[in-house]
C-alpha cells in the first residue's frame, strides 16, 4: 500500500538528514589539527513478507520468488575514519604521531582522554599542554626550569622532552607515553580534539614511541585533518539528490492515497 512507502520514504530521509549532519561537521573540521572524519553507516529495516519465497504452487512445482515489501533504512552508526592525515611543518613544541597511538592528556575531572593533536604549548608552570581552548596538560608532562627558552625546547622521535641548559648540554626533562586501542573507532568523541576510552574502544595499551605496535613521533610536526574536501563535497550532492528523490516518493504515495481514497467513495 502507498501508506507504506510514505513510510519508508521518511525513514530514508531521517538518515539522510543524519548523514547530512556528518558531512557539514567532516567539512568543518577540514583546518581541525588532528581531526578524523566520520562516515554514516546504514542498515535496512524489517520486510513485510508476503507471500514466502519457495512455496508450493503445484504439486511438482514452487515459486522461486517471494513478494518482500521492505520498510525503510535506518543509520546504523557513525564510523571514525584514523587514517594518517598529512604532516604540517611547526614549532619546535609541536610532535605527530606517524603510525597507530595517542598523546595522553588530563582532564579536570582526573580522567584521561586521548587525541592526535600534538599542538602543545608550554604554560606558565613550564608543563606542557594542548593548545585548545580547554588547555587539557599531558598526562605526565615534564616541568621545564624558568631558566631553558622555549626555543631550546623540543619532543624526540622518541617521546623525550629534551632541551638544552645553561652550558649547552642536552637534558632529558620527560618522556612521553603514547596509547593505542584495539578498537580506536569505538573511542567516544569528546569534542576539543580528544577522545575518551569506551567499552567498545577496549582499554588503552600504553608504551613508548615506536615499540608494541605504537607510532612514532616526527618532531615539529602537525597532522592534518583527513576530510577530503572533494570527497565531502561529492557526497554531500549526492545524498541531497537521494534525500529530493525521497522526498518525491512522499509526494507520490500521497497523491496514490488521494487516488485511492477517491475510488471507494
Amino acid at each position: 500500500m502507498a501508506i507504506t512507502a510514505l513510510h519508508t520514504a521518511a525513514t530514508g530521509m531521517q538518515a539522510l538528514s543524519t548523514k547530512i549532519d556528518v558531512i557539514a561537521n567532516n567539512i568543518a573540521n577540514a583546518e581541525t589539527v588532528g581531526y578524523k572524519s566520520s562516515r554514516v553507516n546504514f542498515q535496512d529495516l524489517l520486510y513485510q513478507i508476503r507471500t514466502q519465497p519457495g512455496v508450493q504452487t503445484s504439486s511438482e512445482t514452487s515459486s522461486p520468488l517471494g513478494t518482500q515489501i521492505g520498510l525503510g533504512v535506518l543509520v546504523s552508526n557513525t564510523q571514525i575514519n584514523f587514517k594518517q592525515g598529512s604532516a604540517m611543518q611547526g614549532t619546535n613544541l609541536d610532535a605527530m604521531i606517524q603510525g597507530d597511538g595517542f598523546f595522553q592528556v588530563e582532564l579536570p575531572d582526573g580522567r584521561t582522554a586521548y587525541t592526535r593533536a600534538g599542538n602543545f604549548i608550554r604554560n606558565a608552570d613550564g608543563e606542557l599542554v594542548l593548545g585548545n581552548s580547554m588547555g587539557y596538560r599531558l598526562k605526565d608532562t615534564p616541568t621545564i626550569p624558568e631558566n631553558i627558552p622555549t626555543s631550546d625546547v623540543s619532543i624526540g622521535s622518541n617521546g623525550e622532552v629534551v632541551g638544552l641548559d645553561e652550558n649547552g648540554q642536552q637534558q632529558v626533562f620527560g618522556q612521553i607515553q603514547l596509547a593505542r586501542f584495539p578498537n580506536p573507532s569505538g573511542l567516544i568523541q569528546y569534542g576539543s580534539n580528544v577522545y575518551l576510552e569506551s567499552d567498545a574502544s577496549g582499554p588503552p595499551v600504553e608504551g613508548q614511541p615506536g615499540q608494541d605496535g605504537l607510532g612514532s613521533i616526527i618532531p615539529g610536526h602537525l597532522e592534518l585533518s583527513t576530510t577530503e574536501a572533494v570527497t565531502e563535497l561529492v557526497e554531500l550532492i549526492k545524498t541531497q539528490r537521494v534525500f529530493q528523490m525521497n522526498s518525491q516518493s512522499i509526494q507520490s504515495a500521497d497523491q496514490a492515497l488521494q487516488v485511492v481514497a477517491n475510488l471507494r467513495r
